[in-house]
């Protein structure tokens, strides 16, 4: 075996000595040695690889530029005096800093972390709450179902898999009303009646609304993520399960003890894809909840609070108050760029390979 010493020395003398040849070629004159054909062809690919690199980084700044413009612009207003927006010498970065927009934005979004005596009444901790609990049953129901679709035959699996991809397609617009009259007039498994006092039992303003859906596979888009569990099963070689069988593993123990260890990165990638949708959520949430906060709801209405609580209800246009918006819009993905900033490792490789898997 060659060392890497020997190894760049090689590689140094075939590089010299391909240069010394196309000299040589070239001063022989290359009608000796190729046809007009591969001359032009030749000549066409030294100048596209001359021009690519210039034409790639224009791309991949232009796409930057796009991409980070509305954080760039989110940092920049967000620390800036609301009296500074009407500054026309001021572009990007202002005169002075302040937290003050920060805090009373945290304020009017309950981002009171330092009210032990309400913690139900916090905006974040109410929606951690429906955001992880609501994520969990789902990434666990959802992998069960994936595993089913990918491993089992049974009598009208296909009719059911393309339920599911109808789950992916149809937008939840449709299913809300339904939803909405299954959960205000609450039935058992939809046939059972239960009252509570005498009066037909609602679970509207809970977070059964919630956590029901995702408990039964049927969350925020569950679909994606029964396709994606099935994609990366089928992947898994067979010998896993055929090896666990005979050790008399029964399915549902091949699936904890085997599946679960080896699909790991598709676990957290899906964990994560819920998490970020449940977080973003304000359709749903709006439809069952009228007086649960969570963090979209409060951005969703953050304009009309904010010239209630500080403009005393008069109303305001847009630029007089973009500093407080932006401040809440920071205030909102924070949690998520802080969260992606730990797990991006993780979650890159749970994509690649659910992608690999699904070929």
């Amino acid at each position: 075996m060659a060392t890497k010493r020997e190894e760049r020395e090689f590689e140094r003398e075939r590089k010299k000595s391909q240069k010394e040849r196309m000299a040589r070629m070239k001063k022989d004159g290359l009608d000796k040695y190729f046809t007009p054909d591969q001359i032009r062809y030749n000549r066409n690919r030294r100048i596209i690889g001359a021009v690519w690199p210039f034409f790639r980084a224009l791309i991949l700044f232009g796409l930057g530029f796009v991409i980070m413009y509305p954080l760039m612009f989110m940092l920049s207003t967000a620390f800036r005096p609301n009296e500074q927006m009407n500054d026309p010498s001021i572009v990007w970065l202002p005169k002075s800093f302040t937290w003050d927009n920060i805090q009373q934005t945290a304020t009017v979004m309950k981002f009171n972390f330092w009210d032990p005596a309400h913690p139900f009444q916090n905006t974040v901790l109410n929606t951690i709450l429906l955001n992880v609990v609501s994520s969990v049953l789902q990434v666990i129901t959802c992998s069960i179902t994936g595993y089913g679709f990918a491993r089992f035959k049974f009598k009208g699996r296909n009719l059911l898999f393309a339920i599911v991809l109808l789950m992916i397609i149809v937008p939840p617009q449709i299913t809300t009303i339904p939803l909405y009259l299954q959960f205000a007039y609450f039935k058992l498994f939809g046939i059972i009646p239960l009252y509570k006092d005498g009066e037909p039992l609602s679970i509207i303003n809970s977070g059964l609304t919630m956590y029901l859906p995702a408990l039964f596979a049927n969350g925020i888009k569950a679909g994606l993520f029964i396709y994606i569990f099935r994609q990366f099963f089928r992947g898994l070689p067979k010998e896993l399960e055929d090896a666990a069988y005979l050790d008399g593993c029964g399915p549902f123990e091949t699936y904890v003890k085997i599946m679960i260890p080896n699909a790991k990165t598709s676990f957290l990638t899906v964990f994560l894809f819920s998490i970020v949708w449940y977080w973003n959520d304000f359709y749903v949430s709006s439809s069952f909840f009228t007086e649960n906060n969570t963090v979209a709801l409060m951005l969703k209405n953050l304009d009309a609070t904010l010239q209630q609580q500080l403009f005393d209800g008069q109303t305001v246009s847009v630029r007089q108050i973009i500093v407080w918006l932006e401040s809440g819009c920071l205030l909102a993905i924070t949690p998520l760029l802080v969260m992606y900033t730990f797990l991006q490792k993780y979650f890159v490789e749970g994509v690649e390979r659910s992608g690999l898997t699904g070929m």
